[in-house]
C-alpha cells in the first residue's frame, strides 16, 4: 500500500504543475478535519465522541464562475465501540472497530454566489468515488486482529453470506463555504458526507452465526471476535447488528486552495501564456474590467 502511495502522489504531482502551465482556472487544495462513522456500533447519527482525523489533498478546476469540477484523495481513520455508547444492550455486546480509510472522489461542485460579486460564498457539491477499508480490532495484548478474513458473521461459508470487499464504490455529497482572500487563494469549511453500499464498514451487520459451525469453519479467534461480551455466545439466529441501513462516514474539515505557483508565477512576470480575461477573480478586481 506504501508503494501504491508513493506512486499515486507522484503522478499527482506531474499532472498538477503539467497541468497548470495551460490553465490559470486550476487550484489546488488541501482539507483537514475529523472524520467519523455511522453504523451498528454508533448509536448516535451525529457525533465527535469517536472521531477520528482526517486530511484530504485534491485540485480544483473553475469552469465557471458558479461551477467547480473537482478531485481529491483522503486519507482518514474511522473506529467506534460499543463500551462508549449509551445503550446497555450495545455495551454487553462489547464489538469494537478500526480502520484506516483511503479514499479517491470526482465530483462537481455550485457556488450559490459569484465570487466576482462577493468575498464569500455558500456551495453544494456530488460525485462519484472509490474507498478502502480494513477492519480491525484489539485483542487482549493489543495486537490488531483484522476481521474480514474471520467471516464472523459467516462470510464465505454459511448459505447466501459472500465475503464483503475491502474496496467499494461510494457517492460524496456535502456542503460548505468559502472566503475569498484574494483573487488567488480561498479558505472555507466543508461537511461531506458518503453514501455507501455496505453494511460492514464495522463488520457488523446482520445474525450471529453458529458457534460450532464458526469453530469449524475459522478457528477460536473468529469466535472471540464475533462476540466479546462476559456473556454466553448468543443463539444462532439472534441479531448481531442492523441489516435496515447501509453504514456510512462523513468528514468536517477546514479548506484552503490556492492557484498553483506555476500560475502565480507567470502572471506576475508577464508571460504571453497568462490568460488575461479571467473566469473567476474576485470583488477587488471587478473596477479593473
Amino acid at each position: 500500500m506504501n508503494h501504491q502511495i508513493r506512486l499515486a502522489a507522484i503522478f499527482f504531482l506531474v499532472f498538477l504543475f503539467s497541468y497548470s502551465a495551460f490553465s490559470q482556472n486550476l487550484q489546488v487544495g488541501i482539507k483537514g478535519g475529523f472524520s467519523n462513522y455511522q453504523g451498528d456500533l454508533q448509536d448516535k447519527r451525529l457525533s465527535l465522541k469517536q472521531a477520528r482525523p482526517a486530511i484530504s489533498l485534491g485540485i480544483r478546476y473553475d469552469l465557471s464562475s458558479r461551477f467547480i469540477a473537482r478531485a481529491f484523495f483522503t486519507y482518514a481513520k474511522l473506529a467506534a465501540a460499543d463500551s462508549n455508547n449509551r445503550s446497555a444492550s450495545l455495551q454487553a455486546r462489547n464489538l469494537s472497530f478500526q480502520t484506516r480509510l483511503y479514499e479517491g472522489e470526482l465530483g462537481l461542485q455550485y457556488q450559490i454566489r459569484d465570487l466576482n460579486d462577493y468575498w464569500w460564498t455558500p456551495y453544494v457539491f456530488a460525485g462519484v468515488g472509490l474507498f478502502h477499508y480494513k477492519p480491525y480490532a484489539l485483542d487482549n495484548l493489543d495486537n490488531k486482529v483484522f476481521l474480514q478474513p474471520l467471516s464472523t458473521e459467516g462470510q464465505g461459508f454459511a448459505p447466501g453470506e459472500k465475503p464483503y470487499k475491502l474496496t467499494q464504490f461510494m457517492i460524496p455529497v456535502g456542503v460548505g463555504a468559502e472566503y475569498a482572500l484574494n483573487e488567488d487563494m480561498r479558505v472555507g469549511i466543508e461537511m461531506g458526507y458518503r453514501i455507501t453500499f455496505t453494511d460492514y464498514l464495522d463488520d457488523v451487520s446482520g445474525r450471529y452465526i453458529d458457534q460450532a459451525l464458526l469453530f469449524a469453519n475459522r478457528g477460536q479467534q473468529a469466535v472471540d471476535f464475533a462476540y466479546r461480551g462476559k456473556g454466553s455466545y448468543p443463539a444462532a439466529g439472534e441479531l448481531r447488528g442492523n441489516t435496515r441501513n447501509k453504514d456510512a462516514y462523513y468528514f468536517v474539515q477546514l479548506t484552503f486552495t490556492i492557484r498553483p505557483f506555476v500560475d502565480w508565477y507567470a502572471r506576475t512576470s508577464g508571460f504571453a501564456s497568462f490568460k488575461k480575461n479571467k473566469k473567476v477573480g474576485c470583488p477587488a478586481t471587478r473596477q479593473n474590467r
